[in-house]
């Protein structure tokens, strides 16, 4: 099987999940439709985001049981008719089932198995691979913010609910013949990514096995932290660029465009330099970065300038985090389980889509809620610089021991 036709064949798949990040386009319209609270309306991808991290923790055994292709063409066809469904909805109650939880848990059961899949195909470039399919679900996004907008400004919001889910249904469907699944045996013994000296994984942990390691937590934190610093910077710039930087709403408008290019190009960059560089050491810059970042937007006098540089800073450190974090669990923990080891990490993704707006909501506004942001951001940049792959500091130990106890070998 040419392993590059099963990349084409993820693109598409990822392009068309990436869709549902142009949900903004839909606030006001739906707003003015049904005189609807816009902010009530936004809720909707609070919970798409939640049921697409929630459904991370299932997609993996849901392949083992219905085979990769399958799957993601029962995900696809979920997806698309969510979406055109959504397009009868008259209650928030039925947007918020349809377009929210159908819609997310179909998008990330897609999302999280096909990604992994693609990462088995190439154990060799991991993070090239990881940023060539997230940098698709991000190129999605960007690309079908012109494509709804021109739907909704034609047909109106609920017609454009339906073309938009045709198009996504027929997307996912198509690509998914092109993806064939990979099979992983048994890990052999020290595999170790090239350029990357921290990472030497013994073998293939499940979930129990990986969730009794304290590195699965600390993996955690440090996820959680990355995605809640990007998440809630996307969700609120253009409030930023009005409030903080004292610009009119059409030039803070134009830095929603700017998130999803800064993003997309940090997916593939960051991806790529994972591979040569390290992987922990890429996630300990991007956090630095973003506490810079945030620290600045937060204590800073606002210019045009500063306040692009901060927004494009923290967009590509988020789209990179995100990318290289696939590759990390698969060194940390093996190719075999990766679907679901991923899933269970992914779940940082999930709360820190919420947990940015009850932190805002609770400290009232965006200084405090940036300085918490940079706070968490120092301590999850000090877990990147100390952890290390299981067991491997006990191997050093262990090596060193023997070292001591025959000084012939350490000779030779």
């Amino acid at each position: 099987m040419n392993r590059w036709l099963i990349v084409l064949g993820t693109i598409i798949v990822q392009m068309g999940l990436g869709t549902i990040y142009t949900w903004s386009l839909f606030n006001q319209p739906l707003s003015d439709r049904f005189g609807w609270d816009v902010s009530s309306v936004a809720i909707t991808f609070s919970i798409t985001s939640f049921a697409l991290a929630f459904a991370t923790l299932f997609a993996g055994r849901l392949q083992e049981r219905w085979g990769l292709q399958r799957l993601i063409r029962v995900a696809g066809v979920v997806l698309g008719l969510g979406l055109i469904l959504s397009s009868q909805v008259t209650s928030l109650t039925l947007l918020y089932i349809l377009a929210g939880f159908v819609v997310g848990f179909a998008d990330g059961t897609a999302y999280i198995t096909s990604l992994s899949n693609l990462i088995k195909w190439f154990p060799e470039r991991k993070g090239l691979i990881s940023g060539i399919s997230v940098g698709a679900f991000g190129t999605g996004s960007l690309l079908f913010k012109y494509v709804n907008s021109a739907l909704i400004g034609a047909v109106g919001p609920a017609q454009a609910f339906m073309y938009w889910g045709m198009i996504v249904l027929v997307l996912v469907v198509a690509g998914s013949f092109l993806i064939r699944e990979a099979v992983v045996r048994n890990q052999a013994p020290a595999s170790r990514a090239k350029g990357t000296k921290e990472v030497e994984v013994h073998r293939d942990y499940t979930v129990k096995e990986m969730l009794r390691t304290k590195e699965a937590y600390m993996l955690f934190v440090i996820f959680f932290t990355a995605c809640m610093s990007g998440l809630y910077l996307i969700g609120i710039v253009k409030d930023i660029g009005v409030q903080l930087a004292g610009l009119d709403v059409a030039t803070a408008a134009n830095a929603v465009a700017m998130v999803a290019i800064f993003n997309t190009a940090g997916r593939i960059i960051l991806g790529a330099l994972s591979d040569k560089v390290g992987r922990m050491k890429v996630i300990a810059g991007a956090l630095l970065v973003t506490a810079v970042a945030v620290m600045t937007l937060s204590l800073v006098p606002l210019t045009f300038g500063i306040f692009f540089a901060c927004v494009a800073a923290v967009a590509f450190c988020f789209g990179g985090n995100i990318t290289v974090f696939p590759a990390i669990v698969a060194d940390y923990f093996g190719l075999k389980n990766q679907s679901k080891n991923y899933g269970v990490i992914y779940q940082g993704f999930g709360f820190g889509a919420l947990a940015g707006s009850f932190i805002s909501a609770l400290l009232g506004g965006f200084h405090l809620t940036f300085i918490v942001i940079a706070v968490l951001c120092a301590v999850s940049l000090l877990l990147a610089l100390i952890i290390t792959p299981p067991g491997q500091g006990r191997r050093a130990r262990q090596r060193e021991k023997q070292m001591n106890l025959n000084p012939s070998s350490r000779a030779s």
